[in-house]
């Protein structure tokens, strides 16, 4: 059995982005194609790092698919042995409008079902599972039937080993209230040892968007770590022993505002299989969505270990 370093699970999509800037949708008249999907570009991004990350997700078999396979095995550099093929249900498409370009809209397609919402413990080895260093699983997997199920099995059979982290995660079109999110997701917390989000993805987890409330509160259901997104402000990074640290944001020139939190992730994950400690993973965390919020995509603009290098040193940031 070889293991990976970090082993994702969740949605992918095709994602088509608008080149046109500032405009809507109906105005665009040119597409660029890439890889979407929450846990999928984590694990891209953690790739692009140098560890071996794989992802367990499913498309459909249809030509997008293939291409979805295709890229995240041969561009990319994801191991692919666990993203399924669905013989019925299409490769889901999520189209991402730069309008504005720092809070841009995405419109996903996901009808009558995404082939990742299906997944089953038959998609899944649960030895990798128990035995892979950093396992990361978004909370929207949970939004439907039998992902739901499937995920709870997995962190049964991961029986809380460090480091499984929880991506908060909030998405509202996945969920028919917020009230349905909390219930599903809350729960989750009693078997991770890391979570990760925003001040509303804090919310719907814990019940307060307070930083420091939310991070007492994420530590007090048994968490080695409690990470806090504060946007323009950085993030705060809380761990069980009293440690409290705010992380500050890098100053960047704006292009794109997606997947800034899934090059966070990735640099997480592999601080976490390297061994650099959650405060510098935070700050290579932000240097890494930084750089990502200055170029156009998520998956093909991830950073590359020398990307982050430069940029704490540009700005004084030091880390390792």
């Amino acid at each position: 059995m070889h293991v990976p370093d970090v082993l994702t699970i969740g949605r992918v999509s095709v994602d088509l982005y608008t080149e046109q800037i500032g405009v809507p949708l109906r105005d665009a008249t040119t597409l660029r194609k890439s890889i979407g999907g929450t846990s999928t570009n984590v694990a891209v991004a953690a790739a692009r790092l140098g560890v071996h990350a794989a992802t367990v997700t499913k498309v459909g078999d249809d030509p997008m698919g293939e291409y979805v396979r295709d890229a995240l095995a041969n561009t990319f550099g994801v191991d692919v042995r666990w993203v399924g093929v669905d013989d019925h249900l299409p490769t889901p498409l999520a189209f991402a409008v730069l309008d504005p370009a720092s809070d841009p809209h995405v419109f996903f397609y996901r009808e009558p079902a995404a082939p990742d919402q299906h997944l089953t413990l038959d998609d899944v080895d649960l030895d990798v599972v128990r035995a892979v260093p950093v396992l990361w699983i978004p909370a929207s997997c949970v939004a439907w039937e039998p992902s739901r199920s499937t995920v709870h099995a997995v962190l049964d059979a991961r029986a809380r080993r460090a480091h499984t982290v929880l991506d908060l995660d909030w998405r509202p079109m996945f969920w028919a209230s917020a009230d349905e999110a909390a219930a599903h997701v809350a729960p989750l917390l009693d078997h991770v040892t890391i979570a990760i989000g925003n001040r509303a993805e804090c919310e719907i987890a814990v019940g307060t968007g307070d930083p420091d409330e939310a991070a007492d509160r994420l530590l007090a259901r048994g968490l080695d770590a409690a990470l806090v997104k504060l946007g323009p402000e950085g993030v705060l990074v809380a761990l069980p022993d009293g440690t409290r640290e705010r992380i500050p944001p890098f100053e960047i020139d704006l292009v794109c505002g997606l997947g800034s939190g899934d090059a966070f992730g990735g640099a997480l994950c592999h601080a976490l299989v390297t061994g650099i400690g959650i405060v510098d993973g935070a700050r290579r965390g932000n240097a890494a969505g930084a750089i990502v919020a200055g170029r156009m995509m998520c998956a093909d603009d991830m950073p590359t270990p020398q990307d982050i290098d430069a940029l704490l040193a540009s700005q004084g940031a030091g880390g390792h």
